[in-house]
C-alpha cells in the first residue's frame, strides 16, 4: 500500500496570499474611510457654520429624507435604472453590430462611419424636441437619448478592435484556408474584447448621464418619471434633503452601474489579457 503526501504550503505561497488579501482588504477600506471622513466633515461643518438647512442640510437630514422620502424616490429610481440599462443594452447590440459592418470594407466604413460622428457631436439636447415629437410615447424617447450617447463609445472602441488585430494571424488563418467569418468568430473578436470592454465601462455611465439629461429636456413628470424629474419637483418645493437623497440615489446608481461593468471586464480578461494580470501583481 503506497502512502501520497500533500506537500505543505511553503512559506512564500503563504506571505503571497495574506499579502493579496491584506491590498483587497485595503481596496475596499480606503475608500470607505475616505468616504466617512468626508462626510464627517460636512456635518461638522454644518453644525459650526449654522447654515440653514434649505441651503445645505447635513448628512442627518439627508438620510432622515433618505428614509422617509424613500416610497417617493424608489420608483424613479427603478425608472432611471430600467431606461439606462435598457439603453445601454440596445447600444452594445448596436455598436458591436454596426462595428462589424463597417470593417467588412473600407468603403463601407468612409461612407457610414461619419454618420455616427455626425450624431455623437450633435448634443443630445439640441435633437431631443424632434425625438419627443416623432417618439411614440416619452419613455421611448428617453430610450433613444440615452442609446444615441451610449452608442459612439462602443463602436468606435469595437472598431478599433477589430482593426487592430495582427496582420502576421490573418495572414495565417487566411493561410489555413478559413473564411471572412471564421476569421471574424475566432480571431478579430477575441482580439478586440479589451476594446470592447473600454467601451462597456464608458458607456454605462453614459447611459446613465444621458437618460438624466434626456429626462431634464424632456419634462416628464408623473407616477411614471425618473430621478431626473424628483430632482427638479424637490428644487421647485425647495425641498433640499430629497434633492441631495436624490443625487446621492443617481452616485450610487453610477457607482453600481461601473462597478458592474468593471466586474464583467475582469471576468473576460483576468485570465489572459495584461492590463488585468499587471492589476493582480
Amino acid at each position: 500500500m503506497s502512502i501520497q503526501t500533500v506537500a505543505a504550503p511553503t512559506l512564500p505561497d503563504v506571505n503571497a496570499k495574506r499579502a493579496k488579501r491584506r491590498d483587497l482588504a485595503l481596496r475596499i477600506a480606503v475608500p470607505f474611510i475616505v468616504v466617512a471622513v468626508l462626510v464627517l466633515i460636512w456635518h461638522v461643518y454644518v453644525k459650526l457654520s449654522g447654515v440653514p438647512p434649505y441651503i445645505l442640510p447635513g448628512p442627518v437630514a439627508v438620510a432622515n429624507a433618505f428614509v422617509t422620502d424613500w416610497g417617493t424616490l424608489a420608483p424613479a429610481l427603478w425608472v432611471t435604472t430600467k431606461i439606462t440599462l435598457i439603453s445601454l443594452v440596445l447600444a452594445l447590440i448596436g455598436g458591436v453590430g454596426f462595428a462589424i459592418f463597417l470593417v467588412q470594407s473600407r468603403w463601407i466604413e468612409l461612407a457610414f462611419y461619419p454618420l455616427a460622428v455626425i450624431l455623437q457631436v450633435t448634443p443630445v439636447v439640441a435633437i431631443s424636441p424632434l425625438i419627443l415629437i416623432y417618439a411614440p410615447s416619452t419613455q421611448v424617447a428617453l430610450l433613444i437619448c440615452a442609446f444615441l450617447v451610449a452608442f459612439f463609445p462602443i463602436l468606435s472602441n469595437m472598431v478599433q478592435g477589430l482593426k487592430s488585430v495582427d496582420h502576421n494571424l490573418i495572414n495565417l488563418f487566411e493561410l489555413y484556408g478559413a473564411s471572412r467569418w471564421q476569421t471574424l468568430l475566432h480571431l478579430k473578436l477575441p482580439a478586440a474584447q479589451p476594446y470592447f470592454m473600454t467601451g462597456l465601462r464608458i458607456g454605462g455611465g453614459l447611459a446613465l448621464i444621458a437618460a438624466v439629461v434626456a429626462e431634464f429636456a424632456a419634462g416628464s413628470a408623473g407616477a411614471g418619471s425618473g430621478l431626473a424629474f424628483r430632482l427638479l419637483e424637490a428644487q421647485y418645493r425647495m425641498n433640499i434633503p430629497r434633492l441631495f437623497a436624490a443625487l446621492l440615489m443617481l452616485s450610487l446608481l453610477g457607482v453600481a452601474i461601473f462597478a458592474m461593468t468593471s466586474f464583467i471586464s475582469w471576468l473576460s480578461l483576468h485570465r489572459w489579457h495584461e492590463s488585468s494580470l499587471k492589476r493582480e501583481n
